[in-house]
Parts: structure tokens; sequence; C-alpha cells
């Protein structure tokens, strides 16, 4: 399902310009089959996809914020998981959502979303090839007993993959987010279908900043990308095989292994634990101090009034 808004033309004029090298404004036009002035018209209709082009006449035009185009070929997927690559859609994980669960498992990556969302409903957009969003479908023969904790052992195989890439200081912020020093990184949006004892299906979307955001971008919270954090670049699609590696091998095993095999990387990786925390949701705020997680991957808060299990369903967790 994806959003026909941006046309073919404008596409492939941003892939022309993917580089960040100058580009003759005369022999674009003269491959796209148009006058300069139509091709200046769309270079200006580029900005709908959140990016900036430079002009400058005896040079022609220039992307001031390059990317490395997704490919399938360079993904490498492991054997058994089908992928898709889009450049626009509304969202990779409700493009899933809709598409036939025969075809589980499958991966899906966009370059760019209208619609993209994280966990509670709350918008999450990029710039057009600027950084990581994809989502992941995988149908279980029958409900997990850990389907619950599953968010928290996708954040902790997601943060030992970047830390195998480099970014060794990044943690994970109880249910669904990756962290660094109290900057967002990333975030998880895990989507199921099913019914307790049968079948279950989820989706396992993810959005990750691998570029600095340009000043016209900036999320309304603090954040970090992945090139702040790595000593030597890693190549966009490098850093999206590593992941979808990462989480196939996660969910091949996870009906077997469950949230134990992942309980001691997320107590290593706990940028919570022994943070004074605010629990926001239809109850009652709850105020302590953040002490792990038990088995069932429920957060435990200890407050004035005794040791609370809280779980993640439509609470947010916010840091004093």
């Amino acid at each position: 399902m994806s959003s026909s808004a941006p046309g073919d033309d404008l596409l492939w004029l941003m892939h022309q310009l993917a580089d960040g090298d100058w580009h003759s404004g005369e022999a674009l036009a003269s491959e796209a089959g148009i006058s300069r002035a139509a091709l200046s018209k769309r270079v200006g209709q580029l900005s709908r996809f959140g990016v900036q082009v430079a002009s400058r006449s005896g040079l022609g035009y220039q992307l001031l914020t390059p990317f490395e185009p997704l490919s399938l070929d360079a993904l490498k997927l492991p054997d058994g998981l089908r992928g898709s690559v889009v450049r626009v859609t509304e969202s990779t994980n409700a493009d899933l959502l809709a598409a036939d669960a025969a075809h589980d498992p499958q991966i899906r990556f966009a370059e760019f979303q209208t619609a993209g969302r994280g966990r509670r409903g709350r918008v999450w957009q990029a710039p057009y090839g600027q950084q990581l969003m994809m989502s992941l479908a995988w149908s279980f023969a029958s409900w997990p007993d850990d389907l619950g904790c599953l968010p928290l052992a996708v954040g902790c195989r997601l943060a030992d993959t970047l830390h195998r890439l480099g970014a060794t200081t990044v943690q994970v912020k109880w249910p669904n987010d990756l962290v660094v020093d109290g900057c967002k990184l990333g975030g998880i949006l895990l989507e199921h279908r099913g019914e307790i004892g049968g079948a279950c299906r989820v989706i396992i979307g993810l959005g990750l900043n691998l570029q600095r955001f340009t000043d016209d971008h900036v999320p309304d919270q603090p954040w970090i990308s992945l090139d702040q954090l790595l000593p030597v670049p890693v190549a966009r699609n490098a850093v999206a095989a590593a992941i979808s590696q990462a989480l196939f091998a996660l969910l091949s095993d996870y009906p077997s292994a469950g949230f134990a095999a992942c309980r001691d990387s997320w107590q290593r990786l706990d940028a919570s634990y022994g943070r004074f925390v605010r629990i926001i949701g239809v109850g009652p705020v709850i105020e302590g101090l953040a002490q792990g997680v038990d088995a069932r991957g429920a957060l435990q808060v200890q407050a004035a009034d005794g040791l609370h299990s809280v779980f993640s369903g439509e609470v947010s967790m916010r840091w004093a």
C-alpha cells in the first residue's frame, strides 16, 4: 500500500542526487526529457521528502544530505526471509499487517514513510533515505509463553547488534527504546494478532536514527544518531543487514528459548536501573526507583508504598 502522492519522476530525481555530488541541471533535464524550468520545479518539490537541495550556477544541483539507497542485493537476507524495499509508503508496519501471512517471515524497508508511527500512536517521520525504517512479520505456530517480553528481547538483541558494529554505549529503556546517555537512538513498535492457545502473528517495527537530523527535522525529545557513536562509519545497508540477521535468529529461537535467553542481556543493558521514574497511564501515577524487570518483562518499581510490577500496555515511563 504505497503512497501515490510523490510521483515516480520525483523519486527518480531524488536517487540521481543521492550521492551528494553536484549534478548538471542540463544533463538531468535531458535525461528526464523535460525542460530546465520543469526540472527546477521538480527540484523544489523534493522538499516534501524533508530534504534540502542546493542550486548553483555552473554546477547544477546538490543534495545536502546524501544517502545510500537500500538494496536487497546488498542486504543479503537470511535464507527463508522474504524481503522488499519500497521507496515511499505510509507505514511498513501497516503494510505487513495487511500482507498475506502465508509469506511470513517477511521484512520490509522504506526510504520514506508518510504516516510512520511509534508506540501509543506517536508520529515517527524522517527525511528521505536518512534513517532506517523497517518492519518484520513473523508467524508462530502457537502463542509463545513469553510473547509479552518480546519487545524487551528485541531491544536487547538490537543493542547487542549495534555494540558489535562499534556503538558500544547503546542501552535499552523499558519497554521499547534504544538510548545513549538518555538520548533516543531508536524505537520499537510491536503489534500482534491471534488468540492465546492458537497461532500468533507479530509485526516488529523499528525506527533507527542513522544520521544527524537537520534543523528542520529535529525530534521533539533528546536524540542521538548512530553516526555520532561509531568510530568508523558503517554503510546503511550493512546496518540493515546486521539487524535483519539478528532479528531472524532471535525469532527462530524464541518459542523455545523465550525471554530467559535475554534476561542477562537486559540486566546488563538496562538504562533505567536505579533511576527514579514516574509511571503514567490509566491508573494512579507511580513514582519510585526502577529495579529492573521480572521474568514476565514487568518493570519493578520500588515506591514508598511497596514494590510495583508494571506491564507496558498503555503506560509511559519517564525518568525524573
